[in-house]
Formats: C-alpha cells, sequence, structure tokens
C-alpha cells in the first residue's frame, strides 16, 4: 500500500474508533472530504453540522446544504450571533479563538443532543504553520481533527478527493470573510457583505483563487500570480463593480494571493 493509501486507512481507524461523529462541516476541500469518509465509515452515526454565520459567503452555504441533500447527509444548522459579541466585532489579534470557542461550543452542544460522541473539524498538518489561534479553541473543548491525527496534508486530501470524484479536489482554499479586515478593525454585517459582493465580482469573471481584504473604502486585491494581467486587463469593468459592490478605491496587491497575508502584521 501507498503512504497516502496508509494514511487513509488511519483515518477510517481513527473515525471508526470514535463510533459516532457530528463534522463541522463548510463546504471547503478538507470537511468535504473528512464529511465523505466518516459518512462512508460511520453511515448514520455521522452527521454534518454547519455554522451558518454573517461570516459565511452565501454561494459556501448553499454549497454545503446541496452536498448533504444530494449525498443524504443529515445537516444541522447552527446560527451563531457572533457579532453580538463585543470581542469578536473588535477583532483583535485572537478574534479566531473567540470566534472558534463561542461556535464549536455550540457545535459540541448540538452534537451531544443529537447523541453524537464527538465533533471533527477538518484541521489537517499544513495548518500547523500558520498564526491560528483557533486551534486552541479547538483543543480546550476536545474537538478532534481526524485529518490531522492521520497525518494528511492538504496536497493528500486534493488527491484522495479526486479519486473519490469529489467536485472539490481542485476547489481553492477559503476562510471566514472576517479574515480579509484587518486586526483592529471593527467588523461589521455591513462590511462582511460588501466584501462579499465584491468577491462575487472576481468570482463572476472566472478566477478561482482570490480575496478582496478590506481596507476602510480600499479593496485591496489578492490573485493568483498567473491572474494579475488578467486583472489589470479588466481593471475598469473590476473598479466598476466593486465600487458598487460599496469601496470607494481599489487596487490590485502585486504580491498576489498568500494565505493569511493580514497576519503580515504581527511579524
Amino acid at each position: 500500500m501507498t503512504e497516502i493509501g496508509d494514511k487513509l486507512t488511519g483515518l477510517k481507524n481513527i473515525i471508526r474508533d470514535m463510533e459516532s461523529c457530528a463534522v463541522a462541516f463548510s463546504g471547503g476541500v478538507d470537511s468535504t472530504f473528512l464529511l465523505a469518509v466518516a459518512s462512508e465509515v460511520l453511515g448514520d452515526r455521522c452527521v454534518a453540522i454547519t455554522a451558518d454565520s454573517p461570516m459565511i459567503p452565501r454561494h459556501e452555504a448553499v454549497a454545503a446544504q446541496d452536498f448533504c441533500k444530494t449525498n443524504g447527509i443529515n445537516q444541522i444548522v447552527i446560527t451563531p450571533d457572533v457579532l453580538s459579541d463585543d470581542l469578536i466585532r473588535s477583532n483583535p489579534k485572537d478574534r479566531c479563538y473567540h470566534c472558534k470557542k463561542k461556535i464549536f461550543a455550540k457545535m459540541a452542544e448540538e452534537s451531544r443532543a443529537k447523541g453524537m460522541e464527538y465533533v471533527a473539524d477538518g484541521t489537517n498538518t499544513d495548518d500547523e504553520g500558520d498564526y491560528r489561534p483557533g486551534m486552541k479553541a479547538l483543543t480546550e473543548l476536545g474537538i478532534r481533527s481526524p485529518l490531522r491525527e492521520a497525518g494528511l496534508s492538504k496536497s493528500d486530501i486534493r488527491e484522495l478527493s479526486k479519486e473519490m470524484g469529489l467536485d472539490t479536489w481542485d476547489m481553492p482554499s477559503f476562510a471566514c470573510l472576517a479574515t480579509r479586515i484587518p486586526y483592529g478593525q471593527e467588523i461589521t454585517e455591513e462590511a462582511l457583505r460588501k466584501i462579499e459582493r465584491a468577491e462575487g465580482v472576481l468570482r463572476d469573471l472566472g478566477l478561482k483563487q482570490y480575496r478582496v481584504r478590506a481596507h476602510g473604502d480600499l479593496a485591496r486585491i489578492e490573485v493568483a500570480q498567473e491572474d494579475i494581467l488578467f486583472v489589470l486587463d479588466n481593471r475598469t469593468k473590476i473598479t466598476e463593480e466593486i465600487r458598487k459592490a460599496g469601496f470607494v478605491y481599489v487596487t490590485a496587491d502585486l504580491a498576489g494571493y498568500r494565505t493569511g497575508s493580514m497576519n503580515d502584521v504581527l511579524s
């Protein structure tokens, strides 16, 4: 058996030993793969649990719902009011810790009510290097991360997802909309919707990997290096549409897309 095959076997054994679980499901690459495997191993002793909040783009919430319906997986949807928390809304450097703590505590509560032994999330080995204060909250709450426990990386998950016929195998990585707002800048529902509308402009143009970072009235576009010229060639249309979304100024970041670019200020 190949190394990646050994990892998949290990993952299935980990999930089997859990006996029942609720998979924190966003519809992204990692959580879709985890849910598919957990559902295969545990059957109806596995459910999906999804947090629907203003920080999640509507198209992602709809995609997650459609996946569960198509595959006959029971989905629990919770609606945590994260923006009612003054600390989260003020967007400190450890915002992700407080937000994850609030969301996953609610997930754990709902999962127990459904008779699920564990809550599992899609953290993988690639998540260990970046600044991720939310992982501390998961540890404190006893949330399991089977993909990381099995030693699976993002590239492993994409390869296995492709073999399983999951459409998400080549989906770009996404994160909650709050990651587009600089630390210390207040998070409001209006700001989140403005970012979502602006990113919709890039998605409608066919771009796959993008971010619109919101610096007040300024939208800073990040796209893959190979797409920067496309953005510049279409700058008039992009600028007009993103201004309609609510921004005054629009700029393209020549460094291109990179995960966690808002964390640059931390160093």
